[in-house]
């Protein structure tokens, strides 16, 4: 029986695999998935007793989302991003920051059409542009993974879309300051494109470095949309909620999308997100202030093979993407990892690089002890394979 080749022709995710080699290697300390070790604030099941009071939450709700989440959700655009929900935008709570970003592209771009992404990309930012049968362009960064404008610009055509931007980044660690991402926008205006920028790394920040949501330039409003998530920042990754502001124009298409793909997301979850946000930023900053020390402890750990290892240390997420100075190939070091030394990481190839050896590091799921542990045997490791 025939299969989608569009669909076969898709990457597969790592993850997955790197998860089976897990499975066969018992004790092995992953450093892989970008998760945080934390669940959500009380409040998030105290709301759920709310859903179960009224019968009707059993039904389906409305496709953008239901007001008790649309309201603080448009709240916290409004203060902590300074996006202003007007005529011009409009917010759509989607199943996730993943679910977002397919509704966008499938809302702008046409098979066939290109779409700019920033390499090192996200992997299933490439995949849903593959699923869409849209092209996607690769356009390398500069030095601590920073966008290039100009190489962005030679990388348009007559058939790009949209160029697609993550600050804080996955899987870098790069924060993108305002001035650059506002270069971005303008260079979306002047070619009547979008800019497609993904905060779901919005809160993690560190050493005095600062996010910028760059959909708060009111002359954004028509070209820009931003892409956020409640996975990392409130340890609500298995609760699938995130959400979209988009231009009004593209509202209804949005809209068509998402009532065929999921009618309306979880209507459990969406009240249990709303108690997270009643917990405010100050739940997520005292467990970040935490993280924040496992880096310091990660990138210390790491200088010790400053010989072989190049750690960028990059300000934002909770990730590091290191380059090893060796001719191993990148399975090779990943299974050797894992078999002989018992911590897992991800190959740098899966985010589209594609030379040199490069290992993504997450530094958020574990226990600062595990942390330290898992980048123990990850240095004694690299010092014997490299």
């Amino acid at each position: 029986m025939k299969e989608s080749e569009r669909i076969r022709a898709v990457r597969s995710p790592i993850i997955p695999a790197v998860a089976e080699l897990i499975r066969k290697s018992p004790g092995t300390i992953s450093l892989g998935q970008g998760v945080v070790n934390y669940g959500p604030p009380k409040k998030a099941i105290e709301n759920i007793t709310l859903f179960l009071s009224n019968p009707s939450n059993h039904r389906y709700q409305m496709v953008q989302g239901i007001p008790e989440l649309l309201e603080p959700v448009e709240e916290k655009l409004r203060r902590e991003n300074g996006v202003a929900l007007d005529d011009e935008r409009r917010v759509i709570i989607t199943a996730g920051g993943n679910m977002a970003f397919l509704n966008a592209i499938l809302a702008v771009a046409d098979p066939g059409d290109e779409v700019i992404q920033l390499v090192p990309y996200y992997f299933n930012h490439e995949m849903a542009i593959a699923m869409a049968d849209c092209v996607s362009v690769p356009v390398h960064t500069g030095p601590d993974y920073q966008p290039r404008i100009e190489a962005i610009r030679e990388a348009l055509t007559g058939r790009t879309r949209a160029v697609v931007t993550i600050s804080p980044n996955n899987p870098t660690g790069a924060v993108y300051p305002r001035s650059l991402l506002r270069r971005i926008n303008g260079l979306c205006v002047e070619n009547g494109i979008y800019h497609i920028h993904d905060e779901a790394y919005e809160y993690f920040t560190y050493e005095g470095a600062t996010h910028y949501s760059p959909a708060a330039d009111p002359a954004a409003a028509r070209h820009t949309i931003s892409l956020y998530s409640m996975s990392k920042a409130y340890g609500f990754a298995s609760w699938r909620i995130g959400w979209m502001v988009v231009p009004s124009h593209l509202f209804e298409s949005v809209r068509k999308i998402h009532d065929t793909n999921l009618i309306c997301p979880p209507v459990i979850s969406q009240w249990a997100a709303a108690g997270a946000l009643s917990a405010g930023r100050g739940y997520c900053d005292a467990r970040i202030a935490e993280l924040a020390r496992v880096r310091s402890m990660v990138l210390e750990k790491l200088s010790r093979i400053g010989d072989i290892v190049e750690a960028p240390a990059t300000k934002g997420a909770f990730y590091l993407l290191l380059r090893v100075d060796t001719d191993v190939p990148e399975m090779d070091i990943i299974e050797r990892l894992i078999e002989e030394y018992r911590v897992a990481v991800i190959p740098g190839s899966t985010f589209g690089i594609t030379s040199g050896r490069y290992l993504r590091v997450a530094f958020g799921a574990l226990q600062p002890e595990t942390v330290a542990d898992g980048i123990d045997r990850l240095v004694e490791g690299l010092r014997a394979i490299a």
